[in-house]
């Protein structure tokens, strides 16, 4: 009469190789998360090409007239002045100096950051002219005490917003590049396909339909 083959204790069952590979594929598989999408380059280079815009055009708006009211300050002659044509298109402001030894010349104020002192003609207006070049004047007042810079002001905090909106998505990039290794979803050794947990039948159930 045979022997009745003994049946192993489930706790001394060894699993076959292909079913622990395929099990670790399914655990692999719903640990993975699709990558979100990448922030491109070309948005990079857009936002930093802006971020220079700004910084250039506050620039622009500050060194001239803060260089302007500074060699006023040091070497600049007060004239009194008479307003002879203003005109917004284009934008200037013309006066007549009356006293000094310019007397009788007729200059354009300066712009101060793209901005002019409101008046009309004939107004009297005390300015501050450069003897070694009295096309640049300014208002005493102007001189003396400047107005806001809000152009300057203006592009420099839109600088540091494109500066700061830019970094943001260059660590997104990064910060994307080094959590997800890849695209693709892990594939099953068996089809190419993400393996499911369909795909792992129970051991015990193999064996029993092998017997």
């Amino acid at each position: 009469m045979a022997k009745k083959r003994r049946r192993r204790p489930a706790e001394q069952y060894q699993l076959p190789p292909h079913i622990k590979k395929a099990r670790q594929e399914v655990t692999r598989a719903k640990a993975w998360k699709p990558q979100p999408p990448l922030p491109q380059l070309h948005v990079i280079l857009a936002g930093f090409a802006l971020f220079l815009l700004c910084a250039g055009m506050a620039l622009f708006f500050l060194l001239p007239p803060r260089s302007l009211v500074q060699d006023l300050r040091s070497r600049g002659v007060s004239a009194a002045a008479t307003v002879v044509a203003v005109d917004s298109k284009p934008k200037y402001v013309k006066v007549r100096l009356v006293s000094s030894l310019k007397a009788g010349t007729e200059v354009k104020l300066s712009e101060y950051a793209g901005m002019l002192p409101k008046t009309e003609n004939g107004a009297s207006l005390i300015v501050t002219y450069d003897p070694e070049a009295p096309t640049r004047v300014l208002a005493q007042g102007w001189v003396e005490d400047p107005p806001a810079n809000l152009p300057a002001y203006g592009t420099s905090a839109l600088a540091v917003i494109c500066l700061g909106l830019t970094t943001a998505v260059i660590w997104r990039r990064l910060s994307i590049l080094r959590t997800f290794d890849t695209e693709e979803p892990p594939a099953s050794s068996a089809g190419g396909e993400k393996p499911s947990a369909k795909s792992v039948r129970n051991p015990k159930f193999t064996l029993r339909n092998k017997k």
